[in-house]
C-alpha cells in the first residue's frame, strides 16, 4: 500500500467499483455463474446503504482510489441487552489487498460506528474453512463458541 487506507461510507457513484467486491465476496462463498445471487438482491442490498429506514450499513476501503475491500453491517435489538447491537454480515477484501490491514481496519471502522451508536457488541460469522480470514479474527475478536444453525425456507 503506497498511502494510507481510506475507510469511508459508500457513495451512490461507488456502484460499478462496490459491485466488483460484492462479486468476489459471493464468488468467495460459491454464489457465481449458475449460483449467483438474481440481481434484484444485488440492486436491493444496494438500495437500502441508502435508505434512512433502513438499519444497513456499507463502508468500503481504498487505497490510491482503488476499492480494496468491503464491510455491511447492521444495527438490531437483542433480548438480552439494554443497547442495540452491530451484525457485520460481510467482510471483504481483494486478494492482493489480504494480510496488508484491509481487514483490521475495517472491521476497527465497524467497532468504532457501532459504539458511536451505542451498540454493546459486534459479531460475525465466518465459513468453518475461511482460515485465512480466522487468523485476524482471532487477533480482534474472540470465538463467542456459539454455532449457527438454519434452515432455508
Amino acid at each position: 500500500m503506497n498511502q494510507k487506507i481510506v475507510i469511508r461510507p459508500v457513495e451512490k457513484g461507488d456502484f460499478p467499483a462496490w459491485k466488483v467486491l460484492w462479486d468476489g465476496y459471493n464468488a468467495f462463498y460459491g454464489r457465481s455463474g449458475p449460483t449467483a445471487l438474481p440481481t434484484e438482491i444485488t440492486q436491493t442490498t444496494w438500495s437500502r446503504f441508502f435508505d434512512v429506514y433502513e438499519p444497513m450499513h456499507a463502508l468500503v476501503a481504498e487505497n490510491a482510489g482503488v476499492m480494496l475491500g468491503l464491510a455491511h453491517f447492521l444495527y438490531h435489538r437483542s433480548t438480552i441487552q439494554l443497547g442495540p447491537s452491530c451484525y457485520m454480515q460481510d467482510l471483504f477484501t481483494i486478494e492482493a489487498a489480504r494480510g496488508k490491514g484491509v481487514g483490521r481496519a475495517l472491521i476497527e471502522d465497524v467497532y468504532r460506528r457501532a459504539g458511536d451508536a451505542g451498540c454493546q457488541r459486534v459479531y460475525w460469522q465466518t465459513h468453518e474453512t475461511n482460515a485465512v480470514a480466522m487468523r485476524l479474527y482471532d487477533q480482534v475478536a474472540e470465538k463467542s463458541g456459539f454455532i449457527v444453525y438454519r434452515k432455508l425456507l
